[in-house]
């Protein structure tokens, strides 16, 4: 599952915040040079008197994927339903949630400031798919900068041609208009290269994804308000970002016209309507969260009378930038177990982005990673023992959880002597249990029963035997456990961690799907909902998990109404389908929305 993983090179997303932001206390690494060496853990969680901050009222078991823990010694047991509890999340305890969400929403949209900001981002419109024409797009989000052509060739159908360019310490640290004059220059080269004649009268449209805070006030409008993730060029906060960009465009006589200033959400949404025809959601899942829908302009309490002027009678639709990732920072609802209050605390950020705590890639590891030193350090789990991998900070990958998840190969079960198996359920006891009681049968159909019901144990120790396997290669491999340290209990007690922690993610993930279902009201109506991130596309179960808590929401009828589809590249193909709908915009082609 490579795009969850965290290399040191290569295209995908780190799940890890940046060694400058680890904290691995010296007692975590003192004496355990060798990761293959176990060693004491430290710094693990301790118990509060009090386990949540928001104590979770009693709620029956929510269906997660955890297996049946068999064999376990019966404190362990207990121990391990005590925890479980606290990251159950049944139908009404959902239900509390999105009801809070869609509070938030309402108030984010009534004034600014919120934490749930509701940005506009005025984008009036979404492709349908018919629409044909070339357009740029410009996306700046880290070490490299990206420069796309897109041709939109209708039916649902577009081609994709793309470089990528370094972005220097020194252009990121420099003067402003160095960094913007590099990128006229990349954008140059690309169309140069590929025989693009940008110097003709006929402008090229372009749309700029800039993955920094701005404060958006138009669709080709937005102020910088700080730079992160290591940039911070001389006088460009407090600027129009979309301006420096065409300045510099205009300093190297290119008729290329940024008409759009995208963020990446937005374009997951308007690549999934392109596809798909329409779109009511574009939603990330993946090392962070948010998302971006549809929403009725009279319901964007906080647009001032001279925008809604400028916008005419005729739009009466609006994409809004949720910034759903900092749902319920005041933990009013969310269940905020011991494990969560840990990471939070010891993140960068404390107190902020809850909601993307709780689900996103970033940080599903870091909580694993607390709940197993806890049972470590009580004593349920390594016979009490730990590695230098599991004992560092955000040690534990959310890409482990996944491989962990992940169904074992065949290979592996090919591999499992069967005679050799250990009934998890004993075939006397599942045969002759009260719940299995012969009827009055001629004997052959008695028999073909308890014929069946032996082969569907057998199949079930098969898959159990194949899965401990596999866990016990995961931790021995990549958190290096030696292979003594590693019982069948351990690898089934790490399995239902993952499950647990991932399960809880995905149906609190449902429950911003079904917020915006509500608050659209599009509960029972057909509706397609665009996706993006590692978690949705990679983490195994991680849909089907979200789509268990949608039905619990909004019953199984509506729920099969609800297409999720992934999106293609909304931080490109997505800006030039903003530059798209820019352009329908001034052209005046975007009529009343239904």
């Amino acid at each position: 599952m490579p795009a969850l993983s965290n290399p040191a090179s290569g295209s995908a997303t780190p799940l890890r915040p940046s060694p400058l932001h680890s904290t691995v206390s010296a007692d975590d690494m003192a004496d355990n040079k060798d990761n293959a060496q176990p060693v004491p853990t430290a710094g693990a969680v301790q118990p509060p008197a009090v386990a949540t901050q928001v104590p979770a009222p009693a709620m029956e078991k929510s269906p997660t994927a955890d297996p049946e823990l068999h064999g376990l010694p019966e404190a362990t047991q207990r121990e391990l339903e005590r925890i479980e509890k606290m990251f159950e999340l049944d139908a009404a305890y959902l239900r509390r949630i999105v009801d809070q969400f869609v509070a938030d929403f309402r108030k984010g949209l009534s004034k600014y400031g919120e934490p749930m900001a509701m940005i506009p981002t005025y984008v009036t419109g979404v492709p349908d798919g018919s629409e044909t024409g070339t357009f740029l797009a410009l996306d700046l989000g880290g070490t490299n900068l990206r420069v796309c052509e897109v041709t939109l060739q209708g039916n649902n159908k577009f081609t994709l041609r793309q470089q990528k360019y370094k972005v220097s310490t020194e252009l990121k640290t420099g003067e402003a208009k160095a960094l913007f004059d590099y990128m006229a220059d990349s954008v140059d080269h690309f169309l140069t290269d590929r025989a693009i004649d940008a110097e003709n009268e006929e402008t090229l449209h372009l749309g700029f994804t800039f993955s920094f805070p701005v404060e958006q006030s138009a669709l080709d409008k937005g102020l910088l308000l700080t730079w992160t993730k290591g940039f911070s060029a001389k006088n460009a906060v407090g600027n129009d970002v979309v301006k420096l960009l065409q300045d510099a465009f205009d300093r190297k006589h290119l008729h290329v016209k940024c008409t759009a200033l995208v963020n990446d959400t937005v374009g997951t949404l308007m690549s999934r309507a392109y596809l798909s025809g329409s779109c009511l959601l574009g939603a990330i899942f993946g090392t962070g969260t948010n998302g971006a829908y549809v929403e009725d302009v009279n319901e964007i309490k906080k647009l001032s009378p001279e925008i809604r002027k400028e916008l005419g009678p005729n739009v009466n639709k609006m994409i809004i930038n949720g910034e759903w990732g900092a749902f319920d920072n005041a933990r009013n609802v969310l269940p905020v177990t011991m494990f969560d209050n840990k990471l939070d605390r010891e993140s960068i950020n404390p107190r902020f982005q809850l909601f993307e705590k709780f689900i996103s890639g970033m940080y599903q590891g870091e909580i694993c990673r607390n709940l197993l030193l806890y049972l470590v350090d009580n004593g349920y789990l390594f016979n009490g023992y730990s590695t230098a991998q599991l004992n560092s900070h955000y040690g534990l990958d959310t890409s482990v959880m996944s491989d962990i998840e992940t169904p074992a190969p065949d290979s592996i079960a090919d591999s499992i002597d069967p005679t050799k198996l250990v009934p998890a359920v004993p075939l006397a006891t599942s045969l002759t249990s009260t719940s299995v009681k012969p009827d009055p049968q001629p004997d052959h159909e008695w028999s073909r029963k308890v014929d069946e019901c032996r082969d569907a144990i057998h199949a079930a120790n098969m898959n159990s035997s194949a899965q401990s396997i596999q866990t016990r290669k995961v931790l021995i491999e990549q958190m290096g456990f030696q292979p003594s340290q590693v019982s069948d209990a351990d690898t089934e007690i790490v399995l239902w961690a993952c499950r647990t922690v991932a399960t809880r993610a995905a149906r609190l993930s449902g429950c911003a799907v079904a917020a915006v279902m509500e608050q659209t009201k599009n509960v029972g109506n057909t509706l397609d909902v665009g996706v993006d991130g590692s978690m949705v596309q990679f983490y195994p179960g991680f849909e089907d998990r979200l789509r268990a808590a949608l039905r619990d929401l909004v019953g199984a009828d509506a729920e099969k109404k609800v297409t999720i589809g992934m999106a293609k590249d909304g931080s490109g193909v997505g800006a030039a389908l903003g530059a798209l709908m820019a352009k329908k915009q001034a052209d005046g082609k975007l009529a009343a929305q239904p």
